[in-house]
């Protein structure tokens, strides 16, 4: 084994030996770390690259192990492809082209499960009818939420890409929403007759929308029909076999299965 070296990438250090960094000498990092490229300096004296420090580490383990290794829930393939473009080095851009192909198979093939849930729950709020004179008033609302998942991380962010959550006024995709690459729960309300637009603001009661048909979504049933206008765009289908007809028929379940 070589000494060890530090290395500061984009501000993120590792320590490895030269033997490591120059295990592919016909590569960017075999050429700085054999004389070829001159390498620069931080302030402790640690060879430093100006490249994103957070990714190298799938690089730097690519050179101690030769293989690819990514999390289950990796969601910077473009990153790390224009990072390993860089580098330059040629089994890894062929392991990563492998893991991409991968990738897109195992897309798709796909399964869609929606569980819907719906409540009347009572809304309190105040009317002006004429400067200085409010009255109180009620009224019943219908609140909607469903449970999404889906094996395919791409279909939420097309979904993501359709439907809008309104709120204080203005409009705003449900992607910002989605911490989980593969689960998205969705709690919405239906409009009120009579009802202010800033007490929607007030009870913090968000209302949602189709775009671009700028469709506001009231009900159950115009959800369910635009998921399915949006999923088998997708080349999703209705699963046969689940859920039974009737669950399927009062909206509680929609399950899909996409194959390709």
């Amino acid at each position: 084994m070589s000494e060890p070296i530090t290395l500061n990438v984009g501000g993120k250090l590792y320590t490895t030996s030269l033997s490591t960094l120059t295990s592919f000498p016909d590569s960017m990092l075999g050429a700085m770390f054999s004389g070829k490229i001159p390498t620069k300096k931080d302030s402790q004296g640690n060879c430093f690259i100006d490249r994103d420090g957070k990714i190298f580490r799938y690089i730097l383990n690519f050179l101690r192990t030769s293989h690819l290794d990514l999390p289950e829930d990796f969601q910077e393939m473009g990153l790390l492809r224009r990072e390993v473009d860089f580098y330059q080095i040629q089994p890894l851009i062929e392991a990563l082209q492998e893991k991409e192909v991968e990738l897109s198979k195992a897309e798709k093939n796909a399964m869609l499960n929606i569980t819907l849930d719906q409540k009347t729950q009572t809304v309190h709020f105040t009317v002006r009818e004429a400067p200085q004179i409010y009255s109180l008033s009620s009224s019943n609302m219908e609140v909607f939420s469903a449970h999404i998942f889906s094996t395919s991380c791409l279909f939420l962010k097309l979904l993501g890409s359709k439907l809008y959550y309104c709120f204080n006024g203005n409009l705003s995709s449900i992607s910002s929403y989605l911490q989980d690459p593969n689960h998205l729960t969705l709690d919405w309300v239906a409009s009120v007759d009579g009802l202010p637009e800033e007490e929607y603001t007030r009870q913090n009661l968000k209302r949602l929308w189709v775009v671009p048909d700028n469709k506001q979504i009231n009900s159950f049933q115009v959800f369910v029909e635009e998921v399915l206008k949006i999923a088998m765009s997708d080349g999703f289908c209705i699963d046969s076999a689940h859920p039974h007809t009737s669950d399927f028929m009062n909206n509680k379940i929609i399950r899909l299965i996409r194959y390709k």
